[in-house]
């Protein structure tokens, strides 16, 4: 079922309900308070014909005349009147006698002043009455055929109009839903146009201030993340397309070259190195991708666990060292011994650290002449500081804001083979765990990269 039906059967019921349980209580106030009325009038009918009686000292047989003369009998207030030994003094139509007194209800009457019931159609009042001193029992009962034929047309009515209005409702509510969703449906169509070809279209906001606005700025948000990371997909193939190709193209030339004619042991020596140095390269290329695949992961696809930071650092610069036993990594703490030791403890994936650890410490290696880092350990009260420092190159103003973009090779390119992965993983690697990592440059003078992490 559609929101939009949805919403309007749950007003619906909800009006429907209030609107009947409205009419229900305005029927039987106005039923309540016909019966009262009319009690309350054949009282008054009551005491009068009672006056006329025994003030006036109309005879009997005059009254009776007149109500037996009335319009419709059937329906007049009949009028009874007794002394309180139950001795009738005047009844307007004993032969019809529609009350039918009783000694009990005279005595009730006695009792209680005044009571009023039903009796079968009939409302009936009963009262006692003093006159001269002198007590008088009168019952009055007759047939609202008037305020009941008033009471069944106003239930009519009420029924009718609460049909009418309901149905009025439904196609009002239709309507106002249907151009209150207008905007939904508006983005739904917008939406199905949108593809993997034409990501930069957009939603319209009309109103940013209600929901349909606020849902439209979200998708919008939702939007230029998915344009992001296509537009970084198509760049990182487009790059690994051309890292893998060249390694690739040279070592298939190098290998078709070699079976071109009989050659030396020697130069089929050279031959082979060369092919060695261009696979190793390509296996670089490829660990790093995967590398950068890995910590391309959302947080909640890494592994976590408290790992100290001085440990990682040491299997790093061993790694280093196996890999080049040229060159030199330092590592200290600016304190003399670190006053507490849980402030070396993040909560992190220990391989991806140790993999952005040995990714800086071979470029400060490879950009230094002799290869040298010196990795520094702060601890802070939140924060645990590293610096990665080298006394190379250094990285000119001009490649400093895109050091850290994937596959990107600055001017000092030239000065080492590189696929342009390490910092763009290793930034990766730091933000992946809440930290940051900054870079401070001087050409021909060294570099220093910073990272701040959150410790335990």
């Amino acid at each position: 079922m559609k929101i939009k039906i949805r919403l309007i059967l749950l007003f619906l019921a909800l009006f429907s309900t209030l609107l009947l349980a409205f009419a229900a209580s305005f029927y039987l106030y106005s039923a309540s308070s016909r019966k009262q009325e009319y009690y309350n009038h054949l009282k008054r009918e009551a005491i009068t014909k009672a006056d006329m009686l025994l003030d006036a000292k109309v005879p009997p047989s005059v009254l009776q005349l007149i109500y037996k003369n009335s319009g419709n009998s059937l329906f007049e207030e009949e009028v009874a009147i007794y002394d309180t030994a139950f001795n009738l003094l005047y009844h307007d139509a004993v032969e019809i006698d529609k009350v039918k007194e009783t000694r009990e209800m005279i005595d009730r009457i006695v009792r209680e002043k005044q009571i009023t019931f039903e009796q079968g159609h009939l409302q009936v009042v009963g009262l006692l009455h003093k006159d001269h001193d002198k007590s008088y029992v009168i019952t009055a009962g007759a047939y609202d055929e008037f305020g009941l034929r008033r009471l069944a047309a106003l239930k009519y009515y009420l029924l009718i109009a609460s049909m009418v209005i309901i149905g009025c409702t439904f196609f009002a509510g239709y309507f106002f839903v249907s151009r209150a969703l207008r905007p939904v449906a508006a983005i739904v169509q917008n939406v199905e146009t949108i593809t993997a070809t034409n990501l930069d279209m957009r939603l319209q906001v009309k109103n940013a201030r209600d929901e349909i606005g606020e849902l439209a700025i979200t998708f919008n948000k939702m939007l230029d993340r998915l344009e992001d990371s296509f537009e970084s997909q198509k760049s990182f193939v487009s790059n690994i397309s051309h890292e893998l190709r060249t390694p690739l193209a040279t070592l298939t030339g190098e290998l078709q070259l070699a079976l071109i004619k009989q050659r030396s042991n020697e130069e089929y020596r050279e031959v082979i190195q060369y092919a060695l140095t261009d696979a190793m390269h390509l296996a670089r290329v490829a660990g790093g991708i995967l590398d950068l695949a890995k910590a391309s992961y959302e947080q909640t696809e890494i592994s976590r666990r408290p790992v100290r930071i001085d440990e990682v650092l040491l299997e790093a610069q061993l790694a280093v060292s196996k890999a080049n036993e040229q060159w030199q990594v330092d590592i200290a703490f600016t304190d003399q011994d670190p006053d507490d030791e849980k402030s070396l403890y993040v909560y992190g994936n220990e391989y991806l650290l140790k993999v952005a650890f040995i990714n800086l410490m071979e470029n400060a290696c490879k950009f230094s002449n002799p290869g040298k880092c010196r990795v520094t350990i702060r601890q802070e009260p939140a924060l645990l500081t590293l610096a990665f420092k080298d006394t190379g190159i250094g990285i000119s103003q001009e490649d400093l804001p895109y050091i850290f973009k994937p596959f990107y090779r600055g001017s000092n390119k030239e000065y080492t083979r590189g696929a342009g992965i390490g910092l763009s993983l290793v930034e990766k690697i730091i933000h992946l765990h809440q930290g940051n990592i900054t870079v401070e440059s001087e050409t021909h003078v060294g570099s220093t990269f910073r990272i701040v992490l959150p410790h335990l």
